[in-house]
């Protein structure tokens, strides 16, 4: 059987991923990517158990445990501090054991140095791609062209590769912003856990931060309202006083983290609305491009790190004539799976942002959410394992 030859458009967590998964099983992988270089981008980002699970048996445990902000608990809190469901919290994202809370930066190096040297093309913007019966030719923005057998598309929420398989929905705002920043260690406020991951939940706003950078820094995140189309960017610019502002009366400690950021970017909250159809017989779709979720249960980067092993499984020991079926198998795995979250997620942000909801309650709702997106127990890969095992049997 010759080799299949996958080219993946972007490498972000998901695309990255999808690469070191496909070569795992035995396949040739190129990854192309517009940007020059991977940039450090100052963001933070959870990885919680059903993606540490898939990462981890991919080799990559030890490496992204020494870089994980280590959280021992979750906390729960009113806008003016009352735990939510006790402290610690009986909510959970995820066994904290099992979670990584990662800066993304740092996380990209070390899928990016996970890969043979020259795996990954920098200044390769894809801009066209069309299907053919032996493979898909590819055409990039400097007017160099390529072949594969399959075309991924891991390109993103503005995903290029999508717009090649058909006319997508355009991303949905939630009507809210939010501020990031990060925080050395040393400067976090005296009564903040640096081990543990801590939210405040308030009217039309919520506030989160976790440790990255093996506990060196704090990463902050607020969400606020927004009538404003906001770049959905992690170095839009953003106002450390408009911030402080904005969550005026909140908990001491809200304030008092605020108060030590020196900088702030605003990141625009978007999803859209899942596609009934993302794979063509030579040209796929991964992560965002696919099924953009909100973040508010922090499973974006989960659900590209469950799809790139899904893919993984189901293109193993495939000939070139099977791969349209593979690619539906794919497809037929994920819907069901990425609508679950992406609904949660959208109920999620409007549960902790809701104006009139008991604690008890709200803390209902939360853990009612939490249970049926399965964080600690998915498997996506003995999912994907049971899938292909029917499929070969029939």
């Amino acid at each position: 059987m010759t080799q299949l030859r996958v080219a993946i458009a972007g490498a972000g967590i998901g695309g990255l991923t999808a690469a070191i998964a496909l070569r795992a099983h035995g396949i040739d992988v190129r990854v192309f990517e517009q940007a020059r270089e991977l940039k450090a981008l100052g963001a933070g980002v959870a990885i919680a158990p059903n993606g540490s699970r898939v990462l981890s048996r991919l080799g990559l445990g030890e490496a992204l445990t020494a870089i994980a902000g280590p959280i021992t608990q979750y906390a729960f809190r009113t806008a003016d501090g009352t735990p939510i469901a006790g402290e610690p919290s009986t909510l959970s994202f995820g066994d904290p054991s099992r979670t990584w809370c990662l800066h993304r930066g740092e996380f990209q190096r070390v899928l990016a140095d996970a890969l043979p040297p020259g795996t990954v093309q920098f200044g390769r913007s894809v801009v066209g791609a069309v299907e053919g019966p032996e493979g898909v030719a590819i055409r990039f923005a400097d007017g160099s062209t390529a072949e594969a057998d399959l075309l991924i598309g891991a390109d993103g929420i503005h995903s290029k590769i999508r717009g090649m398989l058909g006319t997508p929905a355009a991303p949905v705002s939630e009507g809210v912003m939010a501020y990031r920043g990060l925080i050395p260690a040393e400067r976090v406020p005296t009564g903040v856990d640096m081990r543990t991951s801590a939210m405040w939940l308030g009217p039309q706003r919520s506030f989160l931060v976790y440790p990255v950078s093996a506990g060196a820094v704090l990463n902050v995140v607020a969400f606020s309202p927004t009538n404003l189309d906001v770049l959905e960017s992690w170095t839009a610019p953003g106002d450390v006083g408009e911030l402080a502002a904005a969550y005026a009366g909140w908990d001491q400690r809200v304030l008092d983290i605020i108060a030590a950021m020196d900088e702030t970017f605003r990141w625009g909250i978007y999803d859209r609305e899942p596609l009934d159809r993302w794979s063509g017989e030579r040209i796929t779709l991964l992560g965002d491009a696919a099924h953009a979720v909100t973040p508010h249960l922090g499973q974006g980067a989960n659900q590209a790190v469950e799809d790139a092993i899904t893919l993984a499984v189901l293109l193993r020991d495939c000939d070139r004539a099977e791969m349209t079926e593979r690619l539906r198998l794919y497809q037929e795995l994920r819907h069901d799976r990425t609508r679950l979250v992406r609904d949660g997620a959208r109920r999620a942000g409007a549960t902790y942002r809701a104006a009139d909801m008991a604690p008890a309650d709200r803390a209902d709702r939360i853990a009612a959410i939490l249970a049926g997106v399965a964080i600690d127990t998915y498997d996506a890969e003995a999912v994907a394992e049971q899938r292909l095992h029917l499929a070969v049997q029939h």
